[in-house]
Order: structure tokens, then sequence, then C-alpha cells
């Protein structure tokens, strides 16, 4: 039985990814991108890693291509340097991530309460639905990672081993004797790699049998996405290398061995997102519909939030998934 989670939270935009704030840092993603692209080969993704499918052109974000898997509508860069370049590109941006030099460092005590604390209460419930008591962990990320030291004083793991996503793929099965994980976590690490399948694989290795993941990704599928598109300025590489529909991840996972326990869209920044763009271009084309909900009252907005959660409709996902044995 797969279960879906709601949250009745509500979390202002400008407490965790403000977009006015997400300018500057995306401008440096952006051109890091775009060098790296020029500073080696390059590889056109011509099929979608989700299904094989061919890609198809849908537009650019400033002069890089996006193509989207017809089969599951998840979008893609078209085009990726080598792949040791690319694990250069998420280890720059993640020591930029975590410099003074980025929003996020004002923001570290309001993202410990709205987005590292779900997180943990997050997994903690999915420990005890599992019946899993202090398992070891496996966190996959791009290094630093804050949520290493939230992970490690929760007392809920036996061990929390962290490991850089890009060096677990390129790592043989030879190369790690390592002892099994019982539970991994993914958070939105399938968005940034150049191969997601890969990178599951490696993780399914590293599992026990019957062993969890846990994944958050933003989804294509979700309301703010589906209606600003790539208009949308929180889509960029090298964090939104990929951008997955809800149904995009669920064929992914089903497709590298997993059976999924939860998918869920607990998102609660859809509407604000939208009108933050607004805000920000009062020109931007939006339907009369679209128009009508960003102007009607707060309640009204709650609602129709707590809507696209209920459906499957938020631009947020969360699934847990087990390893078929």
């Amino acid at each position: 039985m797969m279960w879906s989670i709601q949250t009745s939270s509500t979390v202002p935009l400008t407490s965790v990814k403000p977009l006015a704030g997400l300018l500057g840092y995306r401008s440096y993603c952006l051109e890091v991108t775009r060098a790296a692209l020029h500073a080696s080969s390059r590889r056109r993704r011509e099929r979608s890693p989700i299904t094989g499918a061919p890609l198809e052109v849908i537009g650019e974000v400033e002069g890089l291509t996006y193509a989207r898997c017809p089969e599951s509508g998840s979008l893609f860069l078209a085009e990726l340097p080598e792949t040791r370049q690319w694990a250069s590109v998420l280890r720059e941006v993640s020591r930029y991530r975590h410099s003074p030099r980025t929003f996020h460092s004002d923001l570290a005590p309001l993202r410990h309460e709205h987005v590292y604390a779900p997180k943990l209460e997050w997994i903690q419930d999915t420990l005890r639905l599992q019946q899993l008591a202090r398992p070891r962990l496996l966190e996959v990320v791009t290094p630093p990672s804050e949520f290493t030291a939230h992970l490690a004083s929760s007392e809920m793991f036996a061990e929390v081993v962290t490991v850089d996503e890009m060096e677990l793929v390129a790592a043989t099965e030879q190369d790690d004797r390592s002892e099994p994980v019982q539970i991994a976590i993914l958070l939105e690490s399938l968005d940034r790699v150049d191969d997601p399948a890969a990178l599951l694989g490696a993780v399914r290795r590293h599992l026990a049998g019957g062993g969890l993941l846990c994944v958050t990704a933003l989804v294509a599928s979700g309301f703010d996405m589906a209606v600003l598109g790539l208009r949308n300025l929180y889509v960029y590489p090298p964090d939104r290398t990929n951008c997955f529909t809800l149904r995009g991840l669920s064929m992914l996972l089903e497709r590298t061995g997993f059976t999924l326990l939860e998918l869920s869209t607990p998102g609660v920044l859809d509407v604000e997102i939208v009108k933050a763009h607004l805000q920000h271009n009062p020109q931007l084309a939006l339907s009369t519909f679209e128009r009508q909900l960003l102007h009607a009252d707060p309640q009204a907005q709650k609602e129709f939030q707590a809507f696209l959660q209920r459906r499957g409709f938020s631009s947020f996902a969360r699934v847990v998934a087990k390893v078929n044995i």
C-alpha cells in the first residue's frame, strides 16, 4: 500500500528561498555551467534518462537548451560537459551556496525551522512506519552538506555515512566493500546529477535487501512549473539539470529496482512562487484564472494550495521507496 502525505504548515517564501535573493546565486550557477560547457567536450542528451525516448527541445534558459521526455513530461538540460567537469561544477556551486556571499547564509535559522526540521520529522515517521530502529544511513549529496550535522545529532541512526553523489556513481562495485546501509536519502540529488538512473543504481548497490530510499525533488508537474514553464526563475542548472514530473520520478524509481511506498507533493509555496514572479515582472503573461487566484483572499489561496498537495499537483515532491528483493 502506498501512502501520501499532506501538511497544514505555512512557510513564507522569503524565509526559505526568496526570489530577490535568488537572482545573484542563479546568475552564478548559469555562469559556471556555461564556462564548463566551453571548457570541455559537450555531451548531447538525445534520449530520456527515464524511458529512452527521443528528447524534444522545448526552449532555453538564458542560452542553455532544455528538452522534454515525451512519455513523462520531465525536463532535462540538453547539453552537459564531460562527467569529471560536471562533478567539478557541482562541487564549486555547493561551496558557493554555503559561502557568506549567497542569500542562504542569512536564512540559516529559518531554513533549519522550515526545511531541515520537517525533513527530519518525515524521515523519523518513515522509520517508525517501517519499524526500523537506528539503521545505518547513507546521505548522498554534493558536499558540504548542512544536513549532516542534523542527521547525526538526531540520534535516529547507528551511523551516518555521507558520500559525494558523483563519486558514488563513478565507483565500481569492486571499489566498495563497505557494510550495507538500511536507508539512503537523496535530497534533490536526482535534480542535478548528469545520470540519475546510474546514481539510483549505485545507491541500490549499497542498500541492504528491502532497504529504504527517501527522495526529495522539485517536479515539473507542479503548479508553478505548469504556469511558468522555463520562465520559472527557480529552474536553472546545475540545481535543476533534471526536472522530473511526478510520473517521471515514479517511472525512474520503478525501472531502477524500487517499489514506491510514499508519493507525495506536500509543497506549500506554489502560489507564493507565481505571485513573486508577477511582482518581479508585472507584465508576466498569465491567464485570467491565474490572475484571479493571485489576487484572491489568503484563505482561498491556502485552500487552493491544499488542493495542490492533496492531488499531487505541488512542485515539491517526497518519495519513499523500498529496494526490490
